[in-house]
């Protein structure tokens, strides 16, 4: 991610340094644009007093289609208004321009300035290629590099640049097709309110992700009884919901108050949607992974595979979860076997809870005896707590044994991927593979360990959003 991040810099320097060249190339390209409507005038009768003479010097002015445009070019730093007569009727218009200590014009009527539709198209550029940058990072994520947190935050996010530059793409041609209907100001808008824009068009799909989570929570209820943990995802479903109704109702109700005020009330829209689309992002970059993790098969080779424990039966026995994930491992195991001739060692991992009557691991390893699996090709890690010390106990323990040895590991298909990330904040090198698991509990088991991945990188996570919402929300207080 550290790479992808540079990239991105890299990128933003560029395009940086392409604006500053045709800025300089086009500085005297400036083109006001004011609204006529239906009055009569004709361009030859149009007449300019400026308050500040020798700030901008105006060209000859052209009308059409209701619409005056004149090209402005600066003379010197400061600021005019200047008045809009013809022989007629007077004066009917104001026109308001500023110029800084670099020769650019802004227009203080549309926030237009010189160079504008190069920024914007730069800007477009920019969100196009971060998409196609974090794309490549989530496809190039290969072996245990796919199980990382950067890998979730590369294609959730490169959702968000990719609706975010296809919308900044009809903004820009607009600006530059129709410059005179389509003002700057209504760029800003748009770019402030990309995160609602997000929102938007994601809205049909998280909608129908909150009625399948329902959907899922009603049948796990039904077959397990009802718990906390078996209705999270008719929760996350409403609160989901929620959002996007929340989100619909303050952008689209009026708002009456002075200018600032205005700004005010758009930024705290535009924070909270911006908020909202950040864990959209993080949902649907968990999702992702999630899914392409349960269904990779890793190669065959390993010197050890390790099986990750759960809760079994109270006689020893175990529970058909814990027994998907001894069988994925005893297939691979076979597989390998048949194909390489290579036997590797199955670890069972897994220590003994206060209501268990021996450790997980030793329940585990007298199955696969059971199940034809040489004892000598069985080592058993019996000390650990969670699925952090599964691979934490078990990397040192492969290490005293053989150091360069290759791993896998074996889990529920829902667990594949948090599990991956585990492993290489432990130091262990190691791909996993999924059992499969009843249809009605994978979704909102799989929700949980979304729960878990957000919640164990919240400062991270924290310092993402704070700069998401740094960035839209001083764009919707100085712009709109």
């Amino acid at each position: 991610m550290k790479r992808t991040f540079l990239q991105i810099i890299v990128l933003a320097v560029i395009l940086l340094a392409v604006c500053a060249v045709c800025r300089a190339a086009t500085r005297d390209t400036y083109m006001a644009s004011f609204p006529i409507g239906a009055r009569d005038v004709r361009a030859e009768d149009i007449r300019f007093s400026d308050e500040t003479p020798g700030v901008v010097d105006l060209g000859e002015p052209e009308i059409k289609d209701g619409w005056m445009r004149v090209p402005v070019r600066p003379e010197h730093a400061g600021e005019t208004f200047i008045e809009i007569s013809d022989g007629a009727d007077g004066e009917f218009g104001l026109l308001h321009f500023e110029v800084n200590r670099f020769g650019t014009v802004y227009d203080g009527l549309t926030g237009g300035f010189s160079g504008d539709s190069i920024a914007l198209a730069a800007f477009t550029a920019f969100c196009l290629t971060v998409a196609a940058i974090m794309y490549h990072a989530y496809r190039g994520a290969n072996g245990s590099a796919f199980y990382a947190y950067g890998t979730m935050y590369a294609v959730g996010f490169a959702l968000f640049s990719l609706l975010t530059g296809l919308t900044m793409l009809e903004v820009t041609l607009r600006h530059v097709f129709q410059p005179h209907t389509y003002s700057m100001l209504s760029a800003y808008s748009t770019i402030s309110g990309a995160s609602w824009r997000f929102m938007m068009l994601t809205a049909l799909p998280v909608l129908l992700f909150a009625a399948a989570m329902t959907v899922s929570n009603i049948a796990l209820v039904r077959h397990e009884g009802f718990s906390f943990k078996n209705v999270l995802g008719v929760g996350i479903g409403l609160a989901l919901t929620a959002g996007e109704a929340l989100a619909f109702f303050l952008y689209s109700r009026d708002f009456s108050g002075s200018e600032w005020q205005g700004r005010l009330w758009r930024t705290l829209c535009n924070v909270y949607a911006t908020g909202f689309a950040w864990f959209e992002c993080m949902l649907i970059g968990a999702i992702i992974c999630g899914i392409k993790a349960a269904r990779r098969d890793p190669p065959m080779g390993a010197d050890y595979i390790l099986i990750l424990g759960c809760r079994f039966r109270k006689d020893g026995t175990l529970t058909p979860l814990l027994r998907g994930r001894v069988d994925k491992a005893i297939a691979y195991w076979k597989r390998q076997r048949e194909e390489t001739g290579h036997e590797a060692v199955l670890m069972p991992s897994g220590g003994q809870g206060a209501d268990e009557p021996m450790p997980e691991a030793e329940a585990m390893r007298r199955y696969l005896v059971q199940q034809g699996i040489p004892e000598e090709n069985i080592v058993t890690e019996v000390q650990s707590r969670n699925t952090f010390q599964n691979m934490q106990f078990s990397k040192a323990l492969i290490e005293q044994r053989a150091p360069d040895a290759k791993v896998v590991y074996a889990t529920t298909n829902y667990h594949v991927f948090r599990s991956g990330v585990w492993a290489r904040l432990a130091g262990l090198s190691a791909e996993g593979m999924g059992s499969r698991t009843k249809w009605w509990y994978w979704p909102n088991a799989f929700m949980r360990e979304c729960a878990g991945l957000m919640l164990n990188h919240i400062p991270q996570e924290l310092v993402l959003l704070a700069a998401m919402n740094l960035f839209f929300g001083m764009l919707s207080l100085v712009l709109e």
